[in-house]
């Protein structure tokens, strides 16, 4: 009697042991799948299957182990019978988990061999490398958001969202490509523009080709500002710069705001490739050097002026004045670029003047430096 209790014992321990060890090797595949988002999806259906199997049955079988201890205090059955009904609870659900897992077999083989294969084939600390990233670099923050790309051809395509600060000044008819001219009445800012760009990118060509397009919706801000002690004023609809006469000008600027599509190439310079598949790929997650050129349209949304200055009667006097003329509702110009990994440089001139015939000023073709500051991919 002895011994059939001793063996009684051991076999529910075992059973209890088998459980909670299976049951922690789901739980470390949980979170190892959590932590590696992009581990075989193949392992992750069969922990999840495998999990669902030990959860279902350890339920049942503690229920009728329940059932048991409660017979066993209501005097129904001696201790003898307890111990042998919980073993044979213990052995029929052992027996159940088994058959149950086993039939699960060919779903682990097929997720060893997908395993196995990415292993080989793809690239070293490739999960790791298709996470998020952030990087900091000359030219400001690079962002990647990729938590669905896995193999080298999701990242030929992306959305992308930057931020760039631009210097922006004005050129004559006659010298188009003359930045910051002495001679022009519009005074010269380093900075004194921003641009926001939504822009989706894609390879042009097959894998290897090193040309990519861009297409996209851009907000550009542009400030401009007179020389010391002038103002914008329009009078008899005509735009001009004339000498402020009404107290101690202390702020003063002349706001455009646009609404842009841009259309660009960018060309890859030293392309980097991959070999996924059996299949070659420009990597483009590598940092190469490009080339960008394109064009862009924009419409005009609004314009305004903006004065701020004291006099004898007030310290903060504010004039805000929206442009009814003087300024063009169209643009289209151009641009060329050199970027590398985060950082990008460009100009952009517009073809079309900013100011029109009635706007009293000698420079009004826009000419633009920008830097992107902030590149977010998708």
């Amino acid at each position: 009697m002895n011994r059939g209790k001793i063996l009684s014992k051991n076999n529910l321990k075992y059973m209890k042991t088998k459980i909670a060890l299976m049951t922690a090797l789901m739980a470390f595949s949980y979170t190892f799948a959590q932590e590696n988002p992009h581990a075989n999806p193949s392992m992750k259906s069969y922990s999840r299957k495998i999990d669902s199997i030990v959860v279902s049955e350890k339920i049942k079988m503690n229920k009728e182990l329940d059932d048991v201890d409660k017979n066993f205090n209501n005097n129904k059955i001696n201790i003898d019978e307890k111990q042998k009904q919980r073993a044979e609870i213990a052995s029929k659900y052992e027996q159940s988990i088994n058959e149950k897992v086993d039939s699960q077999k060919s779903e682990l083989e097929e997720a060893t061999r997908e395993m196995v294969k990415d292993a080989v084939l793809k690239p070293n600390d490739s999960s790791r490398r298709g996470k998020n990233q952030i990087i900091f670099g000359l030219g400001g923050i690079k962002s990647r958001m990729d938590t669905e790309k896995k193999t080298p051809k999701d990242f030929l395509s992306s959305w992308e969202y930057s931020v760039a600060l631009v210097g922006t000044s004005y050129a004559s008819k006659d010298n188009p490509f003359k930045f910051y001219d002495k001679s022009s009445d519009i005074k010269n800012v380093v900075f004194n523009s921003s641009s926001f760009a939504i822009r989706y990118e894609n390879q042009l060509g097959g894998f290897k080709s090193p040309v990519f397009y861009r297409l996209g919706v851009a907000y550009r801000w542009d400030q401009v500002k007179p020389k010391y002690g002038q103002v914008f004023t329009q009078d008899n609809n005509t735009l001009a710069i004339k000498d402020f006469t009404k107290g101690n000008l202390k702020e003063t600027h002349l706001d455009n705001h646009y609404i842009f599509v841009p259309v660009d190439f960018r060309f890859v310079l030293n392309p980097k490739y991959i070999d996924y598949d059996g299949v070659k790929y420009l990597d483009n997650r590598k940092s190469q050097f490009s080339i960008i050129a394109g064009i862009y349209g924009g419409v005009r949304v609004t314009s305004n002026i903006y004065n701020k200055y004291s006099n004898e009667f007030s310290n903060r006097i504010v004039e805000r004045e929206r442009l009814t003329h003087g300024v063009n509702d169209f643009v289209v110009g151009g641009k060329l670029g050199i970027g590398y990994a985060g950082f990008n440089i460009y100009v952009q001139k517009d073809f079309t003047p900013t100011f029109n015939n009635n706007a009293n000023l000698t420079h009004k073709y826009g000419l633009q430096i920008g830097i992107e500051l902030l590149n977010v991919n998708f």
